[in-house]
């Protein structure tokens, strides 16, 4: 996989939307159960979302009344571009209203080789827009597009998500099939 292809790239400037955290709770108010993918510590959440949209982000960045709907990408096609989205919900906030979130990211290709390996990057740091406990996205954006030498099979996204100041450390786990 050539890494000029396979980025990850920090939208500094990306403006920060939020919707509330109803990934928690299903429309009853009933908790969802965790999943590889989603889950909370305490009162911190994360989740990650593999999404086939090319505009995922001028989805998400509406208006905090409307849900963004992604669709889902669970199987990659040579030459197709997919995004993993990492979302987190209610930080701790210092008393200047800010918050710091780091993550290490890896993606492993089907052989166990890793393609991406980075510790401590930033997440999220600085003041928090809306609600804490709203969903809100994180800086890193796994952009990935299949190219002909790339091994087929199943890829993994791990992600751990850390909130720095409550010491909660969020391992979240996807994966799709290159074909």
């Amino acid at each position: 996989m050539n890494r000029r292809l396979l980025t990850v790239f920090i939208a500094m400037s990306l403006a920060w939307s939020n919707v509330h955290a109803g990934y928690w709770n299903d429309s009853n108010g009933n908790p969802y159960p965790g999943t590889e993918s989603r889950r909370s510590v305490g009162e911190f959440g994360g989740s990650l979302l593999i999404t086939s949209d090319p505009d995922w982000e001028k989805k998400w960045n509406t208006s905090p009344e409307t849900i963004p709907v992604f669709n889902k990408a669970k199987v990659a096609t040579q030459g197709k571009w997919i995004f993993t989205l990492i979302f987190f919900a209610n930080p701790k906030l210092n008393a200047n209203h800010e918050a710091n979130i780091t993550c290490d990211l890896k993606v492993i290709r089907p052989d166990g080789t890793e393609s991406i390996n980075q510790r401590d990057i930033v997440c999220f740091q600085g003041h928090l827009k809306g609600e804490s406990n709203h969903l809100h996205l994180a800086a890193p954006v796994i952009n990935f597009i299949g190219e002909p030498d790339d091994p087929t099979g199943i890829w993994t996204v791990d992600i751990t998500l850390k909130d720095n100041l409550r010491k909660v450390v969020i391992p979240l786990k996807t994966a799709f099939t290159l074909r």
